[in-house]
């Protein structure tokens, strides 16, 4: 447990001033903890895949590094962080096509924590999405993260059917949102 615990300090602390682009700019740190407490939820009681679900944006939106991750949690850790990253050096678009790529090559853990990851934006695209973002770009996300999910399928069956549950609500709210729109 004193792992975990240790994992979610250093990511409040690498996250502490890190928003989401909803309209309350919620701290970032609160996308972490659901990322990992969706894992717990599902009986993932893997150490490895807790930790790095909690630092599984560590290296991609803070200055940490991969050494200094690797030191702090170990390697087996960091490399399962390293697997979900994005390199940020690449533009969104190939960053994007990337994720849909190589999702089929995740490890089990970078997968479990790749679906997690899926649920959670999902929820946030549906129901507390980025200011500024049409309803297009949002049905676009969801589009995106079924591809990407695509490559994690066969990892584990209720991850798996929540996420579909998750989408299923989602398209409904913005199908909502669309009639609105084609009314006004």
């Amino acid at each position: 447990m004193n792992f975990l615990l240790t994992a979610a300090l250093f990511a409040a602390d690498r996250h502490s001033e890190g928003r989401r682009k909803d309209e309350a700019s919620s701290p970032y740190i609160n996308h972490v903890l659901a990322v990992a407490e969706v894992l717990a939820r599902y009986e993932i009681d893997d150490f490895v895949t807790l930790q790095a679900a909690l630092l599984h944006d560590t290296i991609e939106d803070t200055k940490t590094s991969a050494d200094e991750l690797e030191s702090a949690f170990g390697a087996e850790v960091c490399a399962v962080v390293l697997e979900v990253s994005d390199d940020k050096s690449l533009d969104k678009a190939e960053r994007k096509r990337l994720q849909i790529v190589k999702s089929p090559q995740l490890s089990n853990p970078a997968k479990l924590i790749k679906l997690a990851d899926m649920i959670s934006n999902v929820s946030d695209i549906a129901t507390n999405p980025p200011v500024n973002w049409s309803l297009s770009r949002r049905v676009e996300y969801l589009e995106w993260s079924e591809q990407v999910v695509r490559g994690c399928r066969g990892t584990h069956e209720g991850l798996e059917e929540y996420y579909d549950t998750i989408l299923g609500e989602a398209r409904g709210i913005l199908e909502q949102g669309d009639q609105k729109e084609e009314q006004n």
